[in-house]
């Protein structure tokens, strides 16, 4: 009983701590990636906005 509720607080951290870097609005990593993904198909020009 006790590894059970051990693993469920431990899969509860990492599912808090992906919302928190990973997921952010507008500082986590997607929200970054898709920014230099934008700022780069604007220099290669292949994509249109």
């Amino acid at each position: 009983m006790r590894n059970i509720l051990v693993t469920v607080m431990m899969l509860v951290v990492v599912i808090l701590l992906f919302n928190a870097i990973v997921s952010k609005d507008t500082t986590g990593t997607k929200a970054q990636i898709q920014s230099q993904g934008d700022t780069a198909n604007t220099k290669i020009s292949l994509i249109t906005p």
